[in-house]
């Protein structure tokens, strides 16, 4: 494991020596100067140096790679001191497969000319040996045969036998930096520029833990855009380069702690120099990561799971906000909040809509009219059908709705009074005790009650979307029927198809959401332009 000294730092403090590590990645955003620097410590590892890069190893037309050890310079030797070794090939690729088979062919032949002296030839697993087995590890069910001095690949049965040329592109970039890696000198630091291309998700930690367990004496340098490949190395050493001064020829970086906030989290969002907005859900199945990007697609939206994690990482990304300079929001569900907790997570960044939860912002009346009207349908009509059904629903779950609200906020209130400081278990009870006279739940729920009574007696339709939490609301709401949809399902997946057309229509609907939570088109969180 080799000890590698970085560039010099923006600030003129010294070149520090790195930690030392068999994986080390180079994460920033576009033009932050993170090929440069990456070219700096191969400059710095001279001699060690062994660049790899499966988008150029394929195609003839590059420029030869001048590095001592490099896969162009070991192939030119080779060719001088072999007569049975083709020298016209161009790609690396081509020349990783040619000297293969002349090691191949000289292993063979030394044993034979051993035997003929009458020597027993130790047993050699050559370096083709080793390509095999591992190709054979990483594609179960594929073989590799040698025939006439080239590689021919087929499946277990030996059906659809191919040459390489007509291997895919992710199948040759395994063979090729299985290849190459079997090449690098030893103790090499081996750079790899974008190590995710070309290869599928499902296989590109196999592939890499495999390479890296072929060559434990050797260090990775990983240039790469992809958070979770750089969150797969276990033993990575991560360094965010920020800026590049040319004229300085200096880099603003830094080694990565992840003390503050989640790794994975931190590293995904470095790159980015949109504003970031972290949200509820999972990334796959939560409607909000499908609705949130299409209304705000200016930042840089982050799917976090719960809504507390929400809460926390937008807290600390803001005061990691020296390391960074990114602006960041959250956005939680409104779920039976009462206004002073609004208002506390507005302060803190974090937007609360103007409804009760997400599904109900796809009821918005700016949404509903504007997609009857696409629909070709009578809008305000439209609109009328879904409120009266709206409102009768709402009728026929009145006290269940005002009961739910009451529990939360008692629950709330309980939390926050249970911990205050107490000397004794005498004191706590007692403090228990007195706990329902000052909470008052029942005189709660007739406010609550009255308080929904008005909202039907005033005809306050964004009033009630507000406080009505009931999951089969939009189905019960009539709009699929009105406006020809098979399903509810479909009708968000049409409202999302709208504001991914992005015309006169999306913004309507983008405009209508954004008044939910208080914005407006020119606010500063939100750009448009």
């Amino acid at each position: 494991m080799t000890e590698i000294t970085l560039p010099r730092h923006i600030d003129g403090s010294q070149s520090p020596q790195l930690p030392k590590s068999r994986q080390i990645t180079l994460i920033g955003a576009n033009g932050a100067g993170k090929t440069r620097f990456m070219n700096d410590l191969v400059t710095r590892c001279e001699g060690r140096a062994y660049v790899l890069s499966a988008l150029s190893a394929f195609y003839p037309e590059r420029d030869t790679n001048p590095l001592p050890g490099s896969i162009d310079n070991l192939y030119a030797e080779a060719s001088k001191a072999s007569v049975y070794l083709k020298n016209d090939a161009v790609s690396e690729l081509d020349k990783l497969g040619y000297m293969l088979f002349n090691d191949e062919f000289e292993t063979l032949l030394r044993a034979k000319t051993m035997r003929a002296l009458g020597e027993q030839p130790e047993a050699t697993v050559t370096k083709l040996d080793r390509l095999i087995a591992l190709w054979q590890q990483i594609f179960p069910g594929n073989q590799i045969l040698r025939a006439a001095g080239q590689m021919m690949f087929s499946t277990e049965s030996g059906e659809n036998i191919i040459s390489s040329i007509k291997l895919s592109s992710g199948e040759k970039a395994v063979l090729y930096y299985i290849a190459a890696v079997l090449y690098a000198m030893p103790d090499a630091v081996i750079f790899i520029d974008s190590p995710t291309l070309f290869l599928h998700p499902s296989i590109l930690n196999t592939v890499w833990n495999a390479i890296e367990n072929l060559r434990p004496d050797c260090t990775f340098i990983y240039n790469t855009y992809d958070v979770n490949f750089v969150n797969s190395r276990t033993e990575n050493v991560c360094i965010w380069i920020k800026s590049f001064n040319i004229e300085q020829h200096a880099w603003d970086y830094e080694v990565l702690r992840s003390d503050n906030l989640d790794e994975e989290l931190f590293i995904d969002l470095i790159g980015t120099r949109k504003p970031v907005l972290f949200i509820e859900g999972d990334a796959i199945h939560s409607l909000d990561a499908k609705l949130y990007p299409l209304v705000f697609p200016d930042h840089t939206v982050r799917p976090l799971g719960s809504c507390d994690k929400v809460i926390e990482s937008t807290r600390t990304f803001n005061d990691l906000k020296h390391m960074h300079h990114l602006d960041s929001r959250g956005i939680v569900d409104r779920d039976r909040r009462t206004d002073g907790e609004v208002d506390y997570l507005r302060n803190k960044n974090v937007l609360v809509p103007n409804v009760a939860e997400i599904e109900n912002i796809f009821m918005l009346e700016g949404v509903i009219k504007t997609m009857a009207r696409r629909r070709g349908k009578d809008a305000d009509k439209v609109f009328n059908k879904v409120k009266a059904a709206i409102f009768k629903s709402f009728r026929a779950h009145f006290e269940a709705q005002a009961l739910l609200h009451v529990r939360h906020k008692v629950k709330h209130d309980v939390e926050c009074r249970i911990d205050a400081r107490f000397n004794s278990i005498n004191e706590l009870e007692q403090h228990l005790n007195t706990l329902v006279n000052k909470i008052r739940p029942r005189e709660t729920y007739n406010e609550m009650r009255n308080r929904f009574s008005k909202m039907l007696t005033d005809n306050d339709y964004a009033g009630i979307l507000k406080v009505f939490n009931h999951k089969p609301m939009l189905s019960e709401s009539g709009i699929t029927t009105l406006l020809d949809y098979r399903s509810k399902d479909q009708y968000i997946k049409g409202v999302l198809n709208v504001l991914k057309g992005n015309g006169k229509d999306a913004k309507q609907i983008r405009a209508t959401i954004k008044h939910a939570f208080g914005l407006s088109l020119d606010d500063n969180l939100i750009d448009d332009r």
